[in-house]
């Protein structure tokens, strides 16, 4: 793995996408959208190089961080589960209902045997949960600007786009290993210190990439990818120009082309600052 280019070897590169994950990758310290994006944002815009954030958050949440730059701006939501842009749906993957009532029940159980976890069922208009633990309601409301809290999950009436387990404390740990067997029809991944996601076995950033990509005429060759955790790995696979952040899980960090400087350094604003600067 090379570490971020000099502004020379990005002279040579015409990038026409830049998708980046927020949490450990674009986003700060403190969980904020950097201030040096906005102004970047525009000098991107004008260069015709369309900037997209691939988040395992809902799209209300991610449309409302980003709402002063949302025109033109395609949007990654639910791990790659929903891609909108303009309010125009470019693709979504819902889950089987059936699969959902069965794996939630499993959910409860497990949950009623002493593992500490709870459920959020992520729909197309809000997210549904039925545990009302403060800490839990939180963290949901990090992730989920439309949600709801039910007396049962079960009855929201929505298309659900995937199942988002949370673990009070380790979820490669405590709650990955009691859902791994059903990789073998769907996509689980381990999205977060404490997050496990469950969706259908198409969704992932990566397949949410490349329907971008084919709908704006984009190849890999022409796209940036910035991730720092598991629920990215086949973003970047998508990009011929894959970025891992410094602070990356080590699978990351094995797999993209290029190193970026941790979050907490500007990692993104870093290379794209160079992207900019070497069109100049």
């Amino acid at each position: 793995m090379s570490v971020t280019p000099p502004s020379i070897y990005l002279a040579h590169l015409h990038p026409r996408l830049v998708v980046t994950d927020l949490d450990g990758t674009l986003l700060d310290g403190d969980g904020k959208i950097p201030g040096a994006l906005w102004p970047l944002l525009q000098k991107l815009a004008a260069r015709g190089i369309v900037f997209c954030p691939a988040s395992g958050r809902q799209y209300h949440t991610l449309a409302t961080m980003f709402e002063s730059s949302l025109s033109g701006m395609p949007i990654i939501a639910e791990n790659g589960a929903y891609v909108m842009r303009d309010g125009a749906e470019i693709s979504a993957t819902p889950l089987d209902r059936s699969f959902v009532t069965r794996t939630v029940r499993r959910l409860r159980a497990l949950a009623k045997s002493g593992v500490q976890l709870a459920v959020v069922l992520a729909g197309k208009n809000a997210a549904y949960v039925e545990c009302d633990d403060p800490v839990f309601l939180a963290e949901v409301a990090r992730y989920y600007q439309a949600r709801r809290l039910m007396a049962d999950q079960l009855a929201a009436r929505d298309e659900i786009l995937k199942i988002a387990i949370y673990a009070f404390q380790d979820a490669e740990r405590d709650v990955y290993p009691h859902v791994a067997d059903l990789r073998s029809a769907h996509g689980v991944v381990v999205s977060g210190k404490n997050w496990v996601d469950i969706m259908d076995s198409h969704v992932n950033k990566g397949t949410a990439v490349r329907a971008l990509q084919r709908a704006l005429g984009v190849s890999a060759a022409q796209t940036l990818a910035f991730g720092d955790y598991l629920n990215d790995l086949e973003m970047l696979q998508a990009a011929d120009y894959s970025f891992a952040t410094a602070n990356a899980h080590s699978a990351i960090l094995a797999c993209a082309r290029f190193r970026a400087p941790a979050n907490t350094a500007g990692g993104v604003i870093d290379v794209l600052t160079h992207v900019v600067d070497a069109g100049n």
